[in-house]
């Protein structure tokens, strides 16, 4: 679309916004419109998203341009929209079974979330002393080549940090690591042979009977467990 269709999509909603107030959001890099060869600006469907984000939030926020920045830049990490109150992103909810244990889906799921170190400390309420600890554990990592954290690494210092209020440190964890690595063992030696199928669809299943091994091992595990200490 070209700026003038932009600014008939938005008019309705806010009928103050003009083509000069588009070029601002643009210059303040809150919006990147392709350029045609003559320097024309295209907008997607996602700029235009993107426009009503924070034309909203200032009119229904007050919020300044440096925090709705933050915003879209926590959307394009894949995090949500942080909360006006506190301004502190929050994650994306895990799948959980009925039962209260990670679903099938859970292990299938794939998001974009990347966090900062110093967010992983913030979102996750750790100190820098208990990630270092659960680093050199091998009990999360950041990504490689990133250096950004996602939901496991998230979920796993969470998990961590109450473990702590029971006494549990780092190296009492990697007991829990040892385990876990077995577990992934075996289910690679089982799928194995499906992904070396021939046909279109063997990867698709191999990846599909994956999540749901997985969810079942897990299941097997916590009930382990509880059987045990019962």
């Amino acid at each position: 679309m070209n700026i003038g269709q932009v600014l008939d999509l938005l008019r309705p909603d806010f009928p103050q916004v003009t083509i000069p107030k588009i070029r601002f959001l643009e210059d303040k890099g809150l919006i990147k419109p392709e350029r045609t060869p003559a320097g024309y600006r295209k907008f997607s469907e996602g700029d235009v998203e993107r426009l009503r984000y924070v034309l909203r939030m200032q009119r229904d926020h007050y919020l300044p341009l440096k925090v709705i920045g933050e915003h879209l830049d926590a959307i394009d990490r894949g995090l949500e929209p942080p909360p006006i109150e506190p301004v502190v992103p929050t994650v994306p909810s895990v799948a959980l079974a009925a039962d209260g244990l990670p679903s099938a889906a859970s292990f299938a799921r794939r998001d974009d979330l990347r966090l900062s170190r110093r967010e992983l400390v913030k979102v996750a309420e750790i100190t820098e002393e208990l990630l270092d600890q659960l680093e050199q554990f091998g009990l999360l990592s950041a990504r490689p080549g990133t250096g950004h954290y996602d939901t496991d690494a998230l979920v796993i210092a969470r998990t961590a940090r109450e473990l702590a209020d029971f006494g549990f440190e780092p190296r009492h964890l990697r007991a829990f690591k040892t385990a876990a690595d077995r577990e992934v063992g075996l289910v690679q030696q089982v799928v194995a042979p499906m992904e070396r199928g021939r046909d279109a669809g063997a990867k698709g299943r191999a990846a599909e009977a994956v999540t749901e091994i997985a969810a079942l091992s897990v299941r097997l595990h916590a009930t382990l467990v509880k059987a045990g200490l019962r």
